[in-house]
């Protein structure tokens, strides 16, 4: 199990003996930032549980078949519509969940991005939590624990993921992608983290693009920021990714002038904003207007 995913070599130590010595949890929380595997993870754990050959993880019973083509009817996979998590969406869930296995002697559900859960979505899962079947385990993901309701953690097996090593980056791209030229501005920007790490590799432009807009914002007005920052209007598919790069470049910068700090404060602001489907222009703006003066 999990010989395919890369570091977090304890959590692969913890998850593997759950499952051979058949004491899985009815509710886990996998815990740790963006990019290092957990939805990998979670979905190894759940093919390992809905194997039916249990304790053992055969991948090749008609579980296990039908996971790896998408098609295993005791597996549900649930994401954010629209960037949440809602409470419909919980609803739906819960009336799945009191219905038996199909094939498997076992159910699972993976909740992805489990921390954007409304609410009124986490007291509605709540219920599911405190009384579930006891052939049902349901996998939370998350960056931030904090996101969450003390009474949602309290029922569940946190399960905390560290960040990925360089050595291990520099070896995953050499493998996947053939190539060497991985240097260390690429790894300070990924932090741990291969999707981030990829992401830089393939938008190394408009990562540039970010470093001008955050060089500016202290020598220049709010129309030269306004200029060198055009190019954000146009990226709302990919704004998260660029928030979280705008992020990465204000730390280093706040190790030797501490006012870029604020810069962070405004970045998390505006994710809140977008999160809430506030007009995405206005959004930009005041990104760029409050970060200007900060720094100003």
């Amino acid at each position: 199990m999990f010989e395919d995913i890369v570091g977090n070599q304890k959590v692969k130590e913890i998850l593997t003996k759950s499952i051979q010595s058949k004491r899985v949890s009815h509710s886990y929380m996998f815990i740790g930032i963006e990019g290092i595997g957990k939805k990998l993870f979670a979905k190894e754990l759940a093919k390992a549980i809905l194997c039916l050959n249990e304790g053992e993880y055969c991948d090749s019973c008609k579980s296990c078949i039908e996971f790896s083509s998408d098609n295993n009817p005791d597996f549900v996979y649930i994401e954010p519509e629209e960037t949440k998590i809602k409470i419909d969406q919980i609803r739906n869930m819960q009336l799945k969940v009191a219905e038996k296995p199909i094939i498997s002697n076992n159910k699972v559900y993976i909740i992805d991005d489990a921390d954007t859960m409304t609410q009124e979505a986490q007291n509605c899962l709540l219920k599911t939590l405190e009384e579930p079947p006891e052939y049902v385990t349901i996998i939370l993901i998350g960056s931030s624990e904090n996101n969450f309701l003390t009474t949602i953690k309290s029922r569940c097996t946190k399960i905390y993921f560290e960040k990925i090593s360089n050595e291990d980056i520099k070896q995953y791209l050499k493998r996947e992608f053939q190539t060497n030229d991985i240097d260390e501005e690429l790894l300070e920007i990924a932090d741990g983290s291969i999707k981030r790490a990829i992401e830089v590799k393939e938008n190394r432009e408009t990562y540039r693009m970010l470093e001008k807009i955050i060089e500016v914002l202290d020598s220049s007005d709010i129309i030269d920021v306004l200029n060198t920052a055009s190019e954000l209007y146009k990226s709302k598919e990919k704004i998260f990714t660029i928030l979280e790069n705008i992020n990465i470049i204000a730390m280093k910068k706040a190790r030797i002038n501490a006012k870029y700090a604020n810069c962070i404060k405004v970045v998390e602001d505006t994710k809140k904003r977008l999160k809430a489907n506030s007009n995405y222009d206005m959004c930009i703006d005041n990104l760029l207007f409050n970060m200007w003066g900060e720094v100003n």
